[in-house]
């Protein structure tokens, strides 16, 4: 039976190819998400394995976003006994110009500042420089050779820097050194230790202070010594310090995998759906064949094994070139993203003994599984009923299959319309649960749904067509399982497509609305999201001529009881940038108050005049009245407080700005002013000055930008979809390779044969696409109703994407369908009726 199954499998060669696709692009998402976030992650672990090198004790601040660690701290450790040497070191964010005047893109890789140690001081290998020297005063820097590349800068040359909280300082290039893994655009700038203080510290802390011992103790001895004199931070051995690292990199790529293998379990699913379909049609076509096995001794067992032995052979061919196709792809992937400039580091593809064993694993598995009902089914037929001609049937009884269905339908709908009505985790779960349960009766009633659907369907597209249409619509309902499975995994492409439309449609338009409805400035000045706008942009654009206010938004990042919270400090008064209602009190920001909004004063059982303490990460502490509570605005969040409270609370050198809002004076040149502020705000580099249809069409960009890399994943389980169609109407041309034959031979035209296939794949797209986008529709309404406590307040339908979509599967039924119809067309009716 083993030889029969291999036999059959080499006899087979096209209907093996197609097969194996399937289980190819499904293993292939698998092994390059895994070698993609292990590439990433051996890169990663390079590049730290150098940090803190030769460092034994680091001291730190206990929390992050404090000031740092106090400079006494450094002279008391200097002190102990059993240190050597100790190096306070400070960093902090800039922006370069590059030799165009432009500001240096580095994608998202950062760009720092930070204090040069000489090698007499340093306690691991100092930079190694490849050109020029090291900064030896004010105005002076040393770039990394990267960095340097990309602003186009050479030693000797000038430029500038802007420091967000200090503006934008003039500087020359004094040396180019080496960094280990220097890509990415990574940006590195080295100033003396004076002007690095100076510029990311406040002159009394610094970020972190490395320690190195004179050997008379152990790491582990003179960190628990430096924490017994030092209780108030954090004090770690080097070691120590590298692992928090690496364990901080693990966790973001362990999401990146986790969100590459979840679009992979789409894209094997999809494949699971077309493995089965095509076991079972092939089964189908075999009954004859596997009849006579039956008759001349083979018992059930081995018939049933025999199929599955053939789905064995096929998941691990597929496996193992799958996972040649995984490298491609996540070698695709990586160049992609480079090309966009994200900035990640480069290093050799890793394959790890686990990518191959898991990807062999599930690409076998899932094929076995799903050829086991099929060889079942196969294995219980009769060999005398299996040998009549009218073996081949369509099945059984769709009535408990349906039944079975329409329960988990009502089930779904029920709970999707519940999970719709609250929001937060908890209604996202049961929106979530109802449409697993809805998809299960899809995939259960979609048979008995697929003929009714698709017979109307038919009687409006191939009405034109004649009777070469009305024979494409019997072909497609004929078989409703067969046709409900090629569609199914259409129709879970799409499913997920029009969710995600939904949801990029509903943020869009929820922005609009809360940007036309909250915002009444005539200009907003913003900054890149990793720093924000420079301190002093709202006093510049003040002194502007023609504008009336200008209120910068400050980031204010808390403690209130005990809890983490997240206001923001407002720099002059709202009236006139930002429309609010007040359900009590005032809004007027004169000295220590605070104003918090409804659902926050509900929460925290605050009324006018109720105290609350806001306490920063150094402990700082400032205590304010509540002088008014707001009508909650998705705009000012859950609590809004003046800038003398902002100001004690963040130090000078961690100062931003989220935005700055621009009202002009009554009978100003409103165009003309524009022109001013961009040329007020040209020598802070970053700021950009939008009006209100710019600053949407911003954030709709990053929306876009976000599902552009959504839609390129699921492009994947979409043509796995594709291939299914193709692969399930070339089988069928197999199938009925003798009723192609009579067509023929009673004068049937090659081209109303090509017809044919054309129509019937084209109604077998439309109808998963159909399926999927009502689903899909429904779906998106569910979760969007879910977050309107989180910003999504309105709810979006994109019917462009929509209608393109249907129509779209229709042409994806054709160019499906090109292949099995130049071959349908091409049978010779003598040896398709002869059964050669």
């Amino acid at each position: 039976m083993r030889k029969v199954s291999l036999r059959n499998l080499a006899a087979h060669k096209v209907r093996l190819a197609l097969t194996v696709l399937s289980v190819v692009l499904g293993t292939a998402f698998v092994t390059g998400s895994f070698v993609f976030t292990d590439t990433l992650q051996r890169t990663f672990d390079g590049l730290f394995e150098d940090a803190a090198k030769g460092v034994d004790v680091r001291v730190s601040a206990q929390e992050q976003g404090s000031s740092g660690v106090p400079l006494g701290d450094a002279t008391t450790v200097a002190e102990l006994p059993g240190v050597r040497s100790v190096v306070p070191s400070v960093e902090g964010q800039l922006v370069l110009l590059g030799a165009d005047k432009t500001p240096v893109q580095t994608g998202g890789a950062p760009s720092v500042g930070s204090t040069y140690i000489p090698p007499e001081q340093a306690l691991g290998e100092p930079e190694t420089f490849v050109a020029g020297a090291p900064p030896s005063g004010p105005g002076q820097i040393a770039l990394n050779e990267g960095g340097a590349e990309r602003a186009g800068l050479s030693v000797g040359d000038t430029t500038q820097v802007l420091v967000p909280a200090h503006g934008v300082l003039s500087v020359t290039v004094t040396g180019i050194y080496d960094v280990p893994t220097d890509t990415g655009g990574f940006v590195g700038a080295l100033f003396d230790a004076g002007q690095a203080t100076e510029l990311f510290t406040d002159g009394e802390h610094v970020n972190y202070v490395d320690v190195a011992g004179d050997g008379s103790r152990t790491p582990e001895q003179l960190r628990d010594e430096i924490a017994t004199a030092l209780p108030d931070v954090k004090v770690q051995t080097g070691d120590e310090v590298r692992e928090d690292v690496k364990a901080e990199v693990t966790s973001a790529l362990k999401f990146m995998n986790y969100f590459l293998l979840a679009f992979g379990a789409i894209a094997l699913l999809v494949g699971t759906f077309i493995i089965y379909n095509t076991f079972s049609m092939i089964v189908a076509q075999r009954l004859k064949e596997l009849a006579l096995l039956r008759a001349v001794g083979a018992s059930r067992g081995q018939v049933g094994r025999s199929v599955v032995t053939e789905a064995l052979v096929v998941g691990v061919i597929g496996s193992v070139i799958g996972i040649a196709a995984g490298v491609g792809l996540a070698y695709g992937l990586r160049v992609v993203l480079n090309a966009a400039d994200v900035g990640l580091p480069s290093g050799p593809l890793q394959l790890e003994p686990r990518t191959v064993i898991v990807s062999v694993l599930i690409g076998v598995l899932v094929t076995v599984v799903s050829a086991y009902a099929p060889a079942q089914r196969a294995a219980k037929v009769p060999p005398v009923a299996a040998m009549r001609e009218e073996s081949s049937s369509t099945g059984d009884s769709l009535r408990v299959r349906t039944l079975v269905g329409a329960v988990f339908g009502v089930i779904g709908l029920v709970l999707l319309v519940i999970g719709s009505q609250g929001t937060g985790g908890s209604a996202a779960a049961t929106v979530g649960a109802g449409a697993a349960t809805l998809i299960l009766a899809v995939l259960l009633g979609s048979p008995a749904l697929s003929r009714p659907v698709v017979g109307a369907l038919g009687a409006v597209f191939t009405r034109p067509f004649g009777a070469v249409g009305r024979l494409a619509r019997t072909n497609a309902v004929r078989n409703p399982r067969r046709t409900a499975a090629t569609a199914f995994a259409l129709t879970l492409g799409l499913m997920l497509v029009t969710v995600i439309g939904v949801f990029g449609s509903s943020a869009k338009a929820s922005i609009d609305e809360l940007v036309d409805s909250g915002v009444s400035a005539d200009y907003i000045l913003t900054g890149p999201p990793q720093i924000g706008v420079p301190v002093g942009v709202a006093d510049t654009a003040a002194q502007v001529p023609g504008v009336q206010e200008a209120v910068a938004l400050h980031p204010l990042p808390v403690t209130i009881d005990d809890e983490d919270s997240f206001g923001t400090g407002i720099g002059g008064q709202l009236d006139g940038v930002i429309d609010y209602e007040l359900s009590a009190g005032s809004a007027a920001l004169d000295g220590n108050v605070i104003v918090v909004s409804e659902s926050f004063a509900a929460e925290k059982g605050l009324i006018l005049g109720s105290s609350v303490t806001m306490t920063n990460k150094d402990g700082v502490a400032v205590t304010a009245p509540v002088t008014g509570i707001l009508v909650d605005n998705q705009l000012l969040g859950q609590w809004f407080t003046s800038e003398s409270v902002y100001e004690q609370l963040v130090p000078s050198v961690m100062r931003a700005d989220l935005a700055v809002l621009v009202k002009a004076t009554p009978g100003t040149d409103i165009t003309g002013l524009r022109g001013e502020l961009e040329k007020a705000s040209d020598p802070f580099l970053v700021v950009q000055v939008k009006d209100k249809d710019e600053f949407k069409g911003e954030q709709a960009q990053q929306i876009n930008t976000l599902l552009a890399v959504l839609y390129g994943l699921l492009a994947l389980a979409v043509v796995i979809a594709i291939l299914g169609i193709v692969n399930t109407l070339a089988l069928s041309v197999v199938e009925r390779r003798r009723e192609i034959g009579m067509l023929r031979a009673v004068g049937m035209q090659r081209p109303q044969v090509r017809r044919i296939i054309y129509l019937e794949s084209v109604l077998i797209a439309v109808f998963g696409a159909a399926v999927g986008v009502i689903l899909g529709l429904a779906f998106g309404w569910g979760f969007v109703r879910t977050l309107a406590d989180e910003g999504l307040g309105t709810l979006a339908v994109p019917w462009g994407q929509v209608v393109a979509m249907l129509l779209g599967s229709a042409v994806v039924g054709v160019l499906a369908a090109m292949w099995p119809a130049i071959r349908a067309a091409r049978t010779k009716p003598l040896e398709a009726i002869a059964g050669v």
